[in-house]
């Protein structure tokens, strides 16, 4: 249908309140997944580059952990060149992760692959993002032994604790900085945000910068301090700690 310029800018507008409803909708449900009980998780170890780590040690120092299970092992097609194709899709969208590690938060993949096995295959898709080996019952233990799925960890106390989990096709908006911020308990950390008291929060746009030149490590120290105790800095309320139960409980 062919219109004037008056009635397609009535036809966006209109449509524009649908969009503001929606994104309000991401909003309210980014909040919800930062108010999600948290629970407790035992030990895990991987195999990387430098060789074995731990579950903790893939946080590289950081508070936040996103941990993408990757298809890439023996009986999976496009072994050993490639990881299955909607994996694959997955890694291409990866943004790069200097954004995503200013806001005090890893991302990694994971896979059952050797780790020489996943270097080559880096090399030869030109992905550079940090991609581990699990050598446990990591995957089965989080729901991602049969089909690939996005687990979000937290460091408080010294603890380890599960906060997210979403698969199938929730993993299909991951790629950006803010896709990935939105699953974790601290979110973009920005002060419009609707978060738990104790979250650490700025003002927009201030922490945007140029991917060399963005805070890579840890947060700011004043971050630190806002969050200084864990778990006790949050609303107790809002973020309850649960107990190994089942499964994950190791």
């Amino acid at each position: 249908m062919i219109v004037s310029a008056l009635q397609w800018e009535t036809a966006r507008q209109e449509l524009l309140v649908r969009e503001k409803e929606l994104m309000r909708a991401h909003d309210a449900l980014a909040a919800a997944r930062r108010r999600m009980p948290w629970q407790e998780v035992g030990s895990y170890s991987f195999s990387g580059p430098a060789g074995r780590v731990s579950l903790e040690e893939l946080f590289a120092g950081r508070r936040q952990l996103v941990v993408y299970r990757a298809f890439f092992e023996e009986g999976v097609f496009g072994w050993p060149e490639r990881p299955c194709r909607g994996c694959s899709m997955i890694a291409d969208h990866i943004g790069d992760l200097a954004h995503v590690n200013a806001r005090d938060t890893t991302f990694v993949f994971a896979s059952r692959a050797p780790q020489e096995d996943i270097v080559a295959m880096k090399e030869r898709m030109g992905w550079t993002l940090p991609w581990y080996t699990m050598t446990d019952s990591f995957d089965e233990d989080f729901g991602v032994h049969e089909w690939h799925g996005t687990n979000v960890f937290v460091r408080a106390e010294g603890e380890v604790y599960r906060t997210y989990f979403v698969n199938n096709r929730g993993d299909e908006s991951l790629g950006s900085t803010w896709s990935i911020l939105d699953l974790t308990p601290w979110g973009r950390q920005e002060e419009w945000e609707d978060s738990p008291t104790g979250t650490p929060q700025g003002k927009p746009y201030e922490w945007w910068d140029w991917h060399d030149s963005s805070t890579s490590g840890p947060a700011p120290q004043e971050w630190r301090e806002k969050v200084e105790g864990g778990i006790a800095a949050f609303d107790s309320a809002a973020h309850p700690a649960a107990r190994p139960q089942g499964c994950c409980g190791r």
